[in-house]
């Protein structure tokens, strides 16, 4: 059985990945493997256009699963499983699709990596986000001391980093972590709210902005603006463009045949 469950809401274009590893939805190998096979999946699926993961049960995501860890015996193993979850979590980051987190219980060590490699991140107020990858004697693996100190700058990453200590979503939202706050019954349903209002967008302007965003973010703002220019000329040539365009003359709400 998968530990990565798919619910698909075609009529809304969404997708909805929960992970299913109880009890805490550790992140092992197995799950790395079940993740990118339904990244595989919905990438081809032109039927879904935004995604959203989440966690079965009391949590999103709790760490990675440290049991794997015991087997490492040489250097080599450890970077290794660094490596495929890093491997994943660029996957996610780069998609071209829309990737929402819906945080509750716990985001912790690879939980947290998981939740920063999406494009936006909701939690509830009371759910615990940090990395404390050093109270083990060890550091984060799937590129956490990258991506938290691009999202909540180098001083309070390295705060988190050092003292290992989980901060609230309300505290994550305060500091650019978390995107939206909302409360635990309300979480997966305002979550999906966000992503149908995504979801009308076209699908071909929504991965053109991801992928102007992305170059900009690796190589640069000359880089990226460079993309964005050729971005901007080649969407010309799509029918949602003369759709919109011409719905926003006739002040109608456009209809995007996401081509």
């Amino acid at each position: 059985m998968s530990t990565i469950q798919i619910e698909r809401d075609v009529e809304q274009s969404i997708a909805i990945l929960y992970i299913n590893h109880p009890p805490a939805n550790a992140l092992g190998q197995t799950t790395f493997e079940d993740l990118t096979a339904a990244l595989n999946e919905l990438e081809q699926d032109d039927q879904v256009k935004v995604l959203l993961i989440t966690g079965q049960g009391k949590f999103f995501a709790a760490g990675a699963d440290i049991k794997e860890f015991t087997a490492v015996e040489k250097a080599e193993q450890g970077t290794r499983i660094a490596q495929v979850g890093q491997d994943v979590f660029n996957r996610m980051e780069a998609f071209p699709k829309p990737i929402i987190a819906a945080i509750h219980g716990a985001a912790l060590g690879g939980g947290l990596e998981l939740a920063m490699a999406c494009h936006l991140r909701f939690s509830t107020p009371e759910a615990k986000l940090g990395l404390p990858e050093l109270n083990l004697g060890l550091i984060p693996g799937f590129a956490g001391t990258q991506r938290l100190p691009q999202l909540i700058g180098k001083s309070k990453a390295l705060e988190l980093l050092f003292t290992s200590d989980p901060i609230t979503g309300d505290e994550a939202h305060r500091l650019g972590l978390v995107d939206r706050v909302y409360d635990q019954d309300s979480l997966l349903t305002e979550t999906k709210h966000f992503a149908a209002k995504v979801a009308q967008k076209g699908a071909i302007s929504l991965r053109y902005a991801l992928d102007a965003v992305q170059v900009g973010e690796q190589d640069g703002q000359q880089s990226g603006s460079e993309k964005e220019a050729a971005l901007f000329g080649d969407i010309f040539m799509t029918e949602d463009a003369q759709e919109g365009i011409q719905a926003f003359l006739e002040k109608r709400k456009p209809q995007f045949k996401d081509r």
